[in-house]
């Protein structure tokens, strides 16, 4: 069993000067944790509920500016209608519980995907979460509900192509920089880091645009069981690797 003076020497490791501006995290592995425990798939997210307690409070704490919460993706509506159900109300749920929570730490959520596809109750809950966190600035917390990599890149393509069909903007003026605008990351700091729990090799759709260039850390453990420890590890290691972003580094 970890102890507070493993955490303590863990973070020391790590240089708070160089931090990554924006996390991200596949939160993979809750239904196998359950199983391992000969537990229902939904014991599994509501234990996962506790380590997206733990990522926020320290990514927080660490004065990190953005953390993007993998959720649900457009792909989970093919799990089983109760799972589905059990998911919504638990989202419904945390919520109601942890906005005020959220509020004390000054962190503001947003969401982004295809929200509007999502159950009217879960709109509700989105919607008052939004309003209740909106003036605060410490981390932003930005959760990814029904959403697809492919999709955002499909849905900022359109968006583009309306501007250009009503003049608003030129075609010889389109670059990258122009295009991320159109992304429901576009207000964010690029993703520096990419987490994924569960030790699957594999982006999942997620991010697809946003992560040419992240570092990414893939651990074994299943997303129940993630803890400040793991989150540290993955920053030290961070924290260790040479960017290039297609250059070189002079030796």
């Amino acid at each position: 069993m970890k102890t507070k003076n493993e955490d303590e020497e863990i973070l020391s490791l790590i240089d708070k000067s160089r931090l990554p501006e924006h996390v991200a995290i596949i939160m993979d592995g809750n239904g196998r944790w359950a199983q391992s425990q000969g537990l229902p798939r939904i014991a599994g997210h509501q234990a996962g509920m506790k380590s997206v307690k733990r990522v926020i409070k320290t990514a927080n704490g660490l004065g990190i500016k953005a953390l993007t919460l993998y959720a649900f993706s457009t792909e989970n509506w093919s799990r089983p209608q109760k799972e589905i159900k059990a998911l919504m109300a638990l989202l419904c749920k945390y919520l109601k519980i942890e906005v005020k929570s959220l509020n004390k730490q000054n962190v503001q959520m947003r969401f982004m995907g295809r929200i509007h596809q999502l159950p009217e109750f879960v709109q509700r809950e989105l919607a008052k979460a939004i309003e209740e966190t909106s003036k605060n600035s410490g981390l932003i917390l930005n959760i990814a509900l029904n959403y697809s990599g492919r999709a955002d890149i499909v849905e900022a393509v359109s968006h583009l192509a309306k501007d250009i069909h009503a003049g608003k903007i030129q075609v010889d003026e389109i670059n990258e920089t122009v295009f991320q605008g159109y992304l429901s990351t576009s207000d964010l700091p690029e993703v520096d880091l990419l987490i994924r729990t569960s030790g699957e090799m594999r982006i999942s759709n997620f991010l697809l645009w946003e992560i040419a260039y992240t570092e990414l850390w893939i651990t074994p453990v299943y997303w129940p069981e993630f803890n400040c420890k793991h989150f540290y590890q993955a920053l030290a290691d961070y924290q260790k690797r040479k960017r290039r972003f297609g250059g070189t580094v002079a030796l």
